[in-house]
C-alpha cells in the first residue's frame, strides 16, 4: 500500500467553531525513502486566524488572502492520497479537519487507512513526551531549522520520526536496504515573517550588571554568570 505523510495548519483548534485549513501538505513514501512527489498548497481560510495560531505558524490572513480555496484543490489532493495509508501525528485533529472541509463541500469523509504516529509514540515511550520534536530529539533527527510549524516542514520531519520508529520492520516488509538518512528539507517560503530579535537598551544593559553584581556579593564571588562575563 501506499504511505503518504500528511500534516495541515489551521485558523485554530476546533473545526466546529468555524476554524480551517490554511496549508496543507502530503508527501509520498517510496519504501524508506521520501519520494520528489508531494503535495503542498496554502489555503484562504476566508476568515481571521486565531493570535495564538499565528503565534505557531507564522500564517496570517493578509498572507493568505490571495491564496486559493480548499474546494479549489480537493481534486488533485484527493487524487493524490487515494489508495493511500496516511501517516500523520496527532491525527485525530488533521482527520477532523480535513473531514470538516469535505463536508462543507458536500464530499464524503476520507476513507484511507491511518497510523497515528503519536498514539504509536505513547505506546512505544509511555509516560514521556511525544511531540514531533521531543521524537526528533529521541531519534537523533536535525530540526534546529523549525523555529515555527509548517506543514511541507513537518512531514518531511515526521517522514524520518516514521523510519526511525519503525526501523526494526525493515526486514518484515522485505526492504533490508538501508534507509537514506539525512536532515528534512526546509521550505523556503520567502514570505513567511523572520524572526525578531529584540536588543537590550543601554539601560537595561546597566540593570543587568548591578543585578550580576549583587548576586556575586550575596554569593561570596561565586556567580557563574558574573565570572562568564566577557567571555560569551
Amino acid at each position: 500500500m501506499r504511505k503518504v505523510v500528511l500534516d495541515t495548519e489551521t485558523t485554530g483548534l476546533d473545526p466546529k467553531q468555524g476554524h480551517r485549513i490554511i496549508e496543507l501538505a502530503a508527501i509520498e513514501l517510496e519504501g524508506r525513502r521520501v519520494s520528489l512527489r508531494r503535495f503542498h498548497r496554502y489555503l484562504n481560510p476566508e476568515r481571521e486566524i486565531d493570535a495564538g495560531a499565528v503565534a505557531v505558524h507564522g500564517l496570517t490572513y493578509e498572507r493568505l488572502q490571495n491564496e486559493a480555496k480548499f474546494a479549489d484543490i480537493v481534486s488533485g489532493f484527493l487524487e493524490f492520497i487515494e489508495g493511500a495509508e496516511l501517516i500523520i501525528h496527532n491525527a485525530p485533529f488533521d482527520m477532523g479537519f480535513l473531514n470538516h472541509e469535505l463536508n462543507l463541500l458536500g464530499l464524503s469523509p476520507l476513507q484511507n487507512a491511518v497510523v497515528d504516529t503519536l498514539k504509536v509514540a505513547r505506546e512505544m515511550h509511555p509516560g514521556k513526551k511525544n511531540s514531533l520534536d521531543a521524537l526528533c530529539s529521541r531519534y537523533e533527527i536535525d530540526n534546529a531549522h523549525r523555529s515555527l510549524h509548517g506543514a511541507l516542514l513537518d512531514t518531511e520531519l515526521l517522514a524520518e520520526v516514521y523510519f526511525a520508529m519503525t526501523r526494526g520492520q525493515k526486514s518484515l516488509l522485505g526492504e533490508d536496504a538501508p534507509a537514506t538518512r539525512k536532515p528534512a528539507v526546509l521550505s523556503t517560503d520567502a514570505l513567511r515573517p523572520k524572526l525578531r530579535v529584540l536588543q537590550p537598551s543601554v539601560e537595561e544593559l546597566a540593570e543587568h550588571l548591578l543585578q550580576l553584581a549583587d548576586i556575586d556579593k550575596a554569593s561570596k564571588g561565586a556567580c557563574l554568570w558574573k565570572k562568564m562575563e566577557g567571555t560569551l
